[in-house]
């Protein structure tokens, strides 16, 4: 199956009745924030960015999970022979590549964690897999919001686990590196967001 806004949005709204939630609002301002960024970005498509930001999270189709989600929706993705999406399913909560930087519990079987722990491990990351990371800690499901505002929102819903600190890190590092290809911050390219950040 092709991989189109058509066939993305449609596998978008069929998950929104098996799981309805505010994820489905988060992915679509992550599917906006990453085809904005993208269109400044001369090795990127903005119009793949924003299919594979709408599809991170496809995963939470099956249910409300924690880890689970990242498994569920690259298998989902493969099935569809949609690869690239499938891979970013799982390595947007990895911008660290160790299974041990998990903020979430690994509510899976252990042969599902170990091909995890591999699958991390082994991934080959593009500019898109860090696309999307950075995306995911800009949406908050009412809109754009500051990087520390979706941090603290992670941190409380989450906890504070050791790797924390790091993973901020990384996802500032990856703002930077964007920055420098897009020539402007990279909140000059989400509308509202100082309102939303600030409310």
């Amino acid at each position: 199956m092709e991989l189109t806004r058509q066939t993305a949005e449609q596998a978008l709204q069929e998950a929104s009745k098996t799981n309805p939630g505010p994820w489905i609002d988060h992915v679509h301002y992550v599917a906006q924030a990453c085809e904005n960024i993208a269109a400044r970005c001369k090795n990127l498509s903005s119009e793949q960015a924003y299919l594979y930001g709408l599809l991170h999270d496809i995963g939470r189709y099956a249910g409300v999970s924690s880890e689970k989600h990242l498994i569920d929706g690259y298998r989902y993705c493969m099935e569809r022979g949609w690869e690239k999406a499938a891979q970013i399913c799982i390595s947007h909560a990895f911008m660290i590549q160790d299974i041990n930087t998990s903020i979430g519990e690994f509510d899976v079987s252990v042969e599902d964690y170990l091909f995890m722990k591999d699958f991390v491990a082994n991934a080959v990351y593009d500019d898109y897999d860090r696309l999307v990371q950075l995306c995911d800690s800009l949406a908050l499901p009412t809109g754009f919001c500051l990087l520390e505002k979706r941090f603290v929102d992670v941190t409380i819903r989450y906890g504070v686990h050791p790797a924390t600190i790091d993973r901020w890190k990384k996802v500032l590092e990856i703002k930077a590196m964007f920055e420098k290809q897009i020539g402007c911050s990279i909140y000059d390219l989400l509308p509202g967001v100082v309102e939303n950040s600030f409310l």
